[in-house]
């Protein structure tokens, strides 16, 4: 690892653990200036705070011939009434999406995960039902690993009772190659990521060439047991190698990247007639998010910069303007 790709995990390691401090996030909220600031910065990658701010993005995304999937942003939830507000919240997005949207996605730990799996399970039950009638999928974002088998057990009971469910699974955790052997042969609805939580070693592999080796094999496996899959990442060399390997002309794969990262790439995709869904999320639990995106990907450092010290808001979307 070279100077620079050591400070660059730094910066990695430290906004993850920032991520994660509640005393940190509350003084943040307590300080006007810094707030402000923030929120400006966060206004690069999140529609707004209110669901019509999600609307409008995301039919904008739709009139360019994009897929979308929406998120009240939140999770770990620890009072009983905000998991209930959160689940009425994504019961109302549910109902409005219409023609913009077909997907809303969500972490348990926001309706209830965090106080008892049952409240959880309770919630999103009634959220699926919801989405079956609207004909929405539902997607179960995953967390931190200590969460993992209990997103799992409730995933399998509902997914038995609505098949619009589906399930995110996380590259970079050692298990994962188990848990997706695990799902079975059935059609599932699976998404795809690298993982953005920071995990011990021995749960967890770290960015490198073999975490994008395993991948495209968890892409591949899924694919070859019949799953549609969201192939969830703005590595560029991951994309191609998967372009490569024909990974999208089963019709069951599609390009999923977070609104307002790599705009341009998911333009590029988009008009080479690969299906691109685009992640938007609204809401104002921003914090944790704005640190993940650039956790995730140290650049957008420089756009947040950016956007801190711009007089006017940020619009991402017109980036996502199909080139010809």
């Amino acid at each position: 690892m070279n100077h620079e790709q050591d400070w660059e995990q730094r910066l990695t390691d430290t906004l993850k653990s920032v991520a994660r401090r509640p005393d940190i996030k509350s003084y943040v909220e307590k300080t006007p200036w810094l707030n402000s600031l923030l929120q400006r910065a966060a206004g690069q990658y999140v529609a707004g705070k209110d669901r019509q701010d999600g609307h409008k993005v995301a039919r904008r995304l739709a009139e360019e011939g994009y897929r979308t999937s929406l998120e009240f942003i939140g999770e770990n939830t620890s009072d009983v009434k905000m998991c209930q507000a959160a689940a009425e919240e994504m019961k109302s997005l549910i109902r409005e999406l219409g023609e913009f949207g077909n997907r809303v996605s969500f972490d348990l730990s926001h309706i209830g995960l965090s106080v008892e799996t049952d409240l959880a399970y309770r919630n999103f039950m009634k959220l699926a039902e919801e989405a079956q009638s609207a004909n929405v999928e539902l997607f179960i974002s995953m967390e931190e690993s200590a969460k993992t088998d209990r997103i799992l057990d409730v995933y399998r009971q509902a997914v038995s009772h609505y098949p619009n469910i589906g399930i995110t699974l996380q590259a970079h955790l050692n298990r994962t190659p188990l848990d997706l052997a695990a799902l079975g042969d059935s059609p599932r609805r699976i998404r795809i990521v690298k993982g953005a939580y920071q995990e011990p070693a021995e749960y967890a592999m770290s960015r490198s060439a073999a975490l994008d080796e395993r991948y495209l094999s968890l892409v591949q496996d899924a694919i070859h047991r019949g799953h549609r899959v969201s192939i969830a990442t703005h590595d560029e060399r991951i994309i191609n190698e998967a372009i490569h390997l024909g990974l999208l002309d089963s019709g069951n794969a599609e390009f999923e990247m977070l609104y307002g990262i790599r705009p341009e790439l998911s333009a590029k995709l988009q008009s080479a007639g690969y299906p691109v869904r685009i992640y938007v999320t609204y809401g104002h639990e921003w914090f944790l998010y704005l640190c993940h995106r650039i956790a995730e990907y140290p650049p957008n450092l420089y756009g947040a910069v950016v956007a801190m010290a711009s007089d006017e808001a940020v619009e991402p979307y017109q980036a996502y303007v199909r080139t010809t």
